[in-house]
């Protein structure tokens, strides 16, 4: 079974085993709007927790998406940069962003689960 973490910059984590997949929530893509342009990082790259991961633009902005946990790419959602509308149409499913390997699975305990991440949402509105 999976695990999904947030974070209060409303990317998600979906964690299987030691690799985690990382994107935007639904939150998220509805506050930018239409995905126009998704810009991710090259297999490899490692990342600090908050470090910059990608960039997602759309026709309001353009915004960062930062590592919810420290790792290195493993995958990039290569689709994105062809059809970046499935970032509006199913974020937590195909319009996932990146796969990193976990370098601490104890920065995940900072993280929020889907209810911690609901109530913070209410603070919102």
């Amino acid at each position: 079974m999976t695990d999904v973490r947030y974070t209060k910059d409303h990317e998600y984590i979906r964690i299987n085993g030691d690799i985690g997949e990382i994107g935007i929530s639904d939150y998220a893509q509805k506050q930018l709007g239409d995905v126009v342009f998704v810009e991710l990082p090259q297999i490899g790259a490692s990342f600090g927790k908050g470090d910059q991961a990608a960039v997602v633009e759309s026709v309001k902005a353009a915004s960062e998406v930062y590592a919810p946990v420290s790792g290195e790419v493993v995958e990039v959602n290569s689709g994105l940069e062809a059809t970046p509308a499935s970032v509006n149409e199913d974020p937590l499913g195909k319009g996932w962003f990146l796969k990193i390997k976990l370098a601490d699975s104890g920065e995940l305990g900072a993280l929020m689960d889907e209810a911690a991440y609901r109530d913070f949402l209410k603070t919102l509105d």
